[in-house]
């Protein structure tokens, strides 16, 4: 109802409707609850490889850890908001480059995760801690060559990508600068991360999130509302809780007592056999990421054009949105471990219906959330300073985005992770490439200049994006065509 009331049309809710009524068909299954509170699938024969409260332990710390992940962009925004609404909009146009590069460290975190999962399904430890070893390195490389490209063209970049001159560039830069001196200490602390949830353990990771937003909500009321120093406040106090969370995971690596460790920091050569076949699945699904993310850059140019209003009610949407995918994003880490090891092991019975399980609890979960923040939106607002303009395009943007998080998101974002962990990573990179270069490019500009819908067009374009990945990935899931690729 609140759908027809806002204008946004029967006949996508119905699509987007089937979507989900389709694929929880696909995922429908028999648990046997009689053997100790196991999750026993009945045609596995009782040989489960993950009892329920194994899922508790890597589940409810990977959201609580997603939870504490936005809060840090939020931090900055809420707090940086009393400052003007020029600094929240040159922070979130930056905040679209960072999530580019960041997601790209993040992937290859992702295919080091898969191959450690792998081995560990193998039981086969030496190798697991080869490849954790390589992985911190090579990303710890990257990301710093990234950092000094970043440096030394800091403005030109700015000026290509985004229409946009005086206070908000200016605040820009100064949000980009600090950021790029961060990029290696993410860099390392997401390897870390994923290599902590590969054994399962991500309560590491959650207790290092705790930490780093701690520091960074610390940080941001001293530098900003104390020293007044805006911006540059808020850049600084987000370097130094990014500093402290990869040091801490990099010395917790080093613990002899883990499934995986990394030792002797100082002492590396390069495995390339190793490094190629985290490449496998870190590359496919960084070109995945890395074009997505360059599609929203774009997407932001957009916006941008829009003005002040559309820049600033963007940011705010893309803030609270972050929080309503929380669940799916957290269950997406966990099936990288979880089908990863099953994949390892060689049992894709079990690899199938850990992936239909997770998936489920995905849609409930998302559910649950989504309609709290549906209720609450507007009161979360008004934690912004905003004008009434900008606060009642957000809420638009927002209604929009929740409903279709409920239904299409899970199927277009978590669901690809089984593929990723079972080798297939080049099927979702290539629909998703196509999707973003289809929808999220053309529809939206056909949208927002065409038909003259703004910065609602924009968003409009991203659900029919989610909606065509959806299709594509049911279909895969259906054929079977993901299961049995080699990867060690």
């Amino acid at each position: 109802m609140i759908l027809i009331i806002e204008g946004y049309g029967l006949n996508r809710i119905i699509f987007c409707w089937s979507c989900f009524i389709e694929f929880n068909k696909i995922l429908t299954f028999h648990v046997d609850k009689k053997i100790n509170e196991r999750i026993i699938f009945t045609c596995l024969g009782g040989n489960d490889m993950f009892s329920k409260q194994d899922l508790k332990r890597l589940i409810f710390p990977l959201i609580i850890e997603q939870v504490l992940a936005m809060t840090i962009g939020m931090a900055d925004t809420m707090m940086v908001s009393s400052c003007g609404e020029a600094a929240v909009s040159g922070i979130s146009l930056v905040d679209t480059i960072n999530i580019l590069l960041i997601n790209i460290f993040s992937a290859l975190a992702t295919g080091g995760a898969v191959v450690a999962s792998q081995y560990l399904g193998k039981k086969d430890h030496d190798n697991a801690n080869k490849a954790a070893k390589q992985l911190v390195f090579v990303t710890g490389a990257l990301a710093l060559v990234v950092m000094i490209v970043c440096l030394l063209v800091k403005g030109p970049l700015l000026a290509l990508i985004f229409n946009i001159d005086g206070e908000v560039m200016s605040n820009a830069q100064i949000y980009f600068t600090v950021s790029a001196i961060s990029y290696p200490f993410i860099a390392l602390y997401n390897a870390g991360a994923a290599l902590f949830r590969s054994m399962g353990n991500s309560k590491i990771s959650m207790y290092n999130s705790v930490i780093m937003n701690m520091l960074n909500i610390v940080g941001n009321a001293v530098l900003i509302f104390v020293f007044h120093m805006g911006v540059l406040g808020a850049a600084l106090a987000t370097l130094f809780s990014r500093v402290v969370g990869s040091m801490t995971m990099l010395w917790m690596l080093r613990s002899e007592s883990l499934m995986i460790n990394v030792r002797h920091y100082f002492h590396f050569k390069f495995d390339f056999g190793m490094i190629k076949t985290i490449l496998k699945i870190g590359v496919p699904n960084g070109l995945e990421n890395g074009m997505f993310q360059i599609g929203k850059i774009l997407v932001a140019g957009v916006v941008a054009s829009f003005g002040t209003v559309a820049i600033a009610a963007n940011a705010v949407a893309n803030n609270i949105a972050g929080l309503e995918i929380i669940p799916g994003a957290a269950m997406g880490l966990a099936i990288v471990t979880v089908v990863g090891q099953c994949v390892g092991a060689e049992d894709y019975k079990q690899a199938e219906h850990y992936s239909k399980y997770l998936m489920k609890i995905t849609f409930i979960s998302m559910l649950v959330l989504n309609v709290v923040i549906l209720a609450l939106c507007k009161p979360i607002l008004g934690l912004y300073s905003l004008s009434p303009e900008t606060t009642a395009t957000a809420f638009e943007l927002l209604v929009l985005h929740t409903v279709f998080a409920i239904l299409v998101w899970p199927i277009a974002f978590t669901l690809p992770n089984v593929f990723r962990a079972a080798n297939d990573a080049k099927f979702t990179m290539s629909i998703s490439i196509f999707s973003m270069w289809a929808f999220r490019i053309c529809a939206c500009l056909v949208l927002a200049y065409v038909f003259h819908m703004g910065v609602m067009g924009v968003w409009i374009a991203m659900i029919l994006d989610w909606c065509f990945r959806s299709l594509c990935f049911i279909w895969r899931w259906k054929s079977g065509k993901w299961k049995h690729k080699k990867l060690i």
